[in-house]
């Protein structure tokens, strides 16, 4: 499995990241200053950084800038201002994600997966087989009762998200982040529009649902029938 460069000076969310990524099996080298960083992604050369901005030594984004400076390595920045204007000097400062404070382990490992997924590092978690349904999220097929399943793209994210939540009911906010990368969905039917669509091509409904679990006033949960 990839390895994975956490750079956070708070010991306790340092020690929190660190276990996220092991569970995923993830090699992890952990660090609490920016030049620490520095030196470690250029003599580890790990695939992923997850930076902090509230670093002691030097200021995030500054950390961020230097390192794309010597280093192409995918970064997800960690931080606890969701600010859009923030945002979006971030992005185009070289981050290739970003994850706002407070966030769920499986928030934060579904961001891992997906940016190590863009860059061609799968890991070991990139086919998943719910009940009679299989997705290959490397390749970004699916298939349902041994048949190909034609999703759009916005179905496939939608699913695949679910899939590595399986039995897990993901709120709504938590797929409009992640799956439409947004913080607000001006149309709040958007999502029952998808998951609409989805029952549809798994041949259930919302009144006599299989694998896509309404949880009424929290989210949605994908399991196995049965």
């Amino acid at each position: 499995m990839p390895t994975v460069l956490v750079v956070e000076d708070e010991p306790v969310v340092q020690e929190a990241l660190a276990r996220s990524l092991t569970d995923l099996g993830h090699q992890v080298i952990a660090v609490g200053t920016a030049m620490a960083a520095l030196r470690e992604a250029t003599s580890a050369k790990p695939a992923l950084v997850v930076l902090d901005l509230g670093l002691p030594d030097l200021d995030g984004a500054t950390v961020l800038q230097m390192l794309r400076s010597v280093s192409d390595v995918p970064v997800i920045v960690a931080t606890a201002n969701g600010d859009e204007t923030t945002t979006v000097r971030l992005l185009h400062a070289g981050a290739d994600d970003y994850i706002v404070k407070p966030f769920s382990s499986e928030h934060f490992a579904a961001r891992v997966s997906a940016v190590l997924r863009r860059v061609g590092h799968p890991g070991t978690d990139d086919v998943a087989a719910i009940g009679e349904l299989r997705l290959d999220l490397a390749q970004r097929t699916a298939e349902f009762r041994s048949r190909p399943l034609v999703l759009t793209r916005l179905q496939f994210d939608l699913l695949a998200y679910l899939a590595k939540c399986e039995g897990r009911v993901a709120t709504r906010q938590e797929l409009i982040e992640s799956v439409w990368n947004q913080t607000y969905l001006g149309n709040a039917q958007t999502i029952d529009v998808q998951v609409s669509w989805l029952r549809r091509k798994l041949g259930e409904t919302a009144a006599e649902p299989r694998y896509l679990h309404t949880v009424r006033g929290v989210g949605l949960r994908l399991a196995a029938p049965g």
